[in-house]
């Protein structure tokens, strides 16, 4: 009885130590795991972060950058040009006037240096399209 005893506490012991190993590797799983979570969650939290700074950051600039064109933008005034209306697009000039042209002892107001460069292409075509109010001595 004594060697039956002795197997069953060999058995016996050997079932706990290999759950306990078990255990212990299921503990180093979990340690991983949740580690690993936390770095990810970590990351996440980081360039969610970024990218709302970069967010507003790029709003910031392009608000800047619209003030700063605005600011600069040239105008002129209505009296200094012979037409009614943008040669190119029919825009009237009293809408605004950011670039000028002389043609044929006329200065004509353009409502964009694009519409201005247009024109210049072929000035005949478009001239009839500008209501021209009071030509230059």
């Amino acid at each position: 009885m004594s060697v039956s005893f002795f197997l069953a506490y060999l058995i016996r012991n050997f079932d706990l130590n290999r759950i306990k190993f078990q255990q212990q590797q299921n503990i180093k799983i979990m340690k991983i795991i949740i580690s690993s979570s936390l770095l990810l969650a970590s990351l996440l939290v980081v360039s969610c972060g970024e990218n709302k700074e970069k967010a507003n950051s790029s709003a910031a600039d392009t608000t800047q950058i619209a003030t700063t064109d605005t600011a600069t933008e040239k105008t002129f005034a209505i009296s200094l040009v012979n037409n009614k209306k943008d040669p190119t697009c029919g825009m009237p000039v009293t809408a605004g006037i950011s670039d000028t042209a002389h043609y044929e002892n006329l200065v004509l107001g353009f409502c964009s240096t694009e519409c201005k460069n247009e024109f210049l292409k072929n000035p005949k075509a478009s001239l009839a399209a500008a209501e021209i109010t009071k030509p230059t001595n």
